[in-house]
């Protein structure tokens, strides 16, 4: 066991870092390798592969993500500013390749493939941006003067028009929600707040309005009689056939016929095999995530890490919300995976790097009056 008086490195990340927060992360992670177990094999087998190959997969994926979120757990508030304007740059680069050369899927370019590993560049941009937009508010906070809010703006028009390009309307709507939450906890007046919101739903109206499939998918949400509402039909009696303990491991009928049920749907797999009630515990885990991080946040006299850290808890919280709340059927379809659960390389690498900076930014680090003290105490030391 580490001792608080080693002073190394990992002795200190030990007893600075969330030890909770970290373990129900973890928690997620075991999860997720056992929804995975019991929700791809069909899938797979469906299709013509091997029925272990999205599990195998999965967790060659996981052994990377855990390894990203734990070293980036050990940087300082600075090394995550940096991290992120790189990966921010790379990821721009990414998407806009992707727009030029990548294979059109469905009516969408969202995935270029690098040294035989498809990447969804949208994934990494996220909690790089919110990190940046978070930077942003707090030097706008600091220094008046600076046109901080300005250029956040600007970033967040840039990344919003390039996933409408690809078109991916559910980051669309994910980073839109995620900044407006930053716009509001950084102290901007309500004004701008509900103006903000008013476009986004100009925007949304639009969308609509303009791009057939995300008026189709509104269409079926309110009426499900006006098209193809298999899926979260499907999705809706594995719910009712799971009660509220479940059939049991590998007795769920809805996997069989779900096309995204390790993916979008898992969720919906987890209630027929293991009840509402693991259910219920996977929404507590999320939750226990996202309020202990928001609380440690408040409690940081930084004003960086204390907007980072909470731009990234809402959006881990709002892409689980939009996940479980999709396979309720209580807003419209649309691809947003359930965080460390469903499959999914460059969401889990991507999650893995935002929970990671979140662990970083809410460590405990003596506040600076603390830091003087020692530095006198030291000094008298030596004296």
């Amino acid at each position: 066991m580490l001792s608080r008086e080693e002073r190394n490195p990992l002795s200190e990340w030990w007893w600075t870092v969330d030890r909770p927060q970290l373990g129900a992360v973890i928690a997620l992670m075991l999860s997720g390798v056992i929804l995975s177990l019991a929700a791809s094999p069909p899938v797979a087998t469906r299709i013509g592969l091997d029925p272990f190959h999205f599990f195998s997969r999965h967790v060659l994926f996981l052994l990377p993500s855990f390894i990203v979120l734990i070293g980036v757990s050990f940087m300082s508030p600075r090394q995550i500013r940096r991290s992120a304007l790189i990966v921010f740059a790379i990821s721009i680069v990414l998407i806009v390749t992707t727009l030029l050369i990548g294979p059109e899927v469905k009516g969408a370019r969202r995935w270029i493939t690098l040294l035989g590993v498809n990447i969804q560049a949208s994934e990494a941009a996220k909690p790089a941006f919110v990190v940046i937009a978070a930077w942003l508010f707090a030097e706008s906070a600091r220094r008046p003067e600076m046109p901080a809010t300005s250029m956040a703006l600007v970033l967040l028009l840039m990344l919003v028009s390039l996933l409408v390009m690809e078109p991916d309307f559910g980051q669309t709507m994910l980073v839109l929600m995620v900044w407006g939450s930053l716009f509001f906890v950084a102290g901007m007046r309500m004004i701008w707040v509900a103006g903000l919101a008013g476009a986004a739903g100009t925007g949304l109206f639009a969308a609509y309005l303009l791009v057939p499939h995300v008026a189709g998918r509104i269409q079926r949400f309110m009426n499900p009689a006006s098209g193809d509402t298999f899926q979260v039909d499907t999705a809706m009696e594995a719910f009712a056939n799971g009660g509220w303990f479940g059939l049991g491991p590998g007795e769920g009928i809805a996997k069989r016929n779900l096309p995204d049920s390790h993916t979008d749907f898992v969720f919906a797999v987890a209630a027929e095999e293991f009840g509402i009630v693991l259910c219920l515990a996977l929404l507590a885990l999320f939750a226990f995530v996202v309020i202990r991080a928001l609380s440690r946040a408040y409690a940081t006299e930084d004003m960086f890490a204390r907007f980072a850290a909470s731009g990234l808890a809402i959006m881990f919280g709002v892409q689980a919300a939009i996940n479980m709340s999709v396979n309720l059927q209580l807003i419209p379809a649309k691809g947003m995976t359930l965080p460390f659960i469903s499959y999914g390389g460059s969401s889990m690498v991507s999650v893995a790097y935002g929970v990671g900076m979140l662990l970083a930014l809410t460590r405990q680090r003596p506040s600076i009056e603390e830091e003087a003290a020692g530095d006198a105490a030291a000094i008298r030391g030596y004296a």
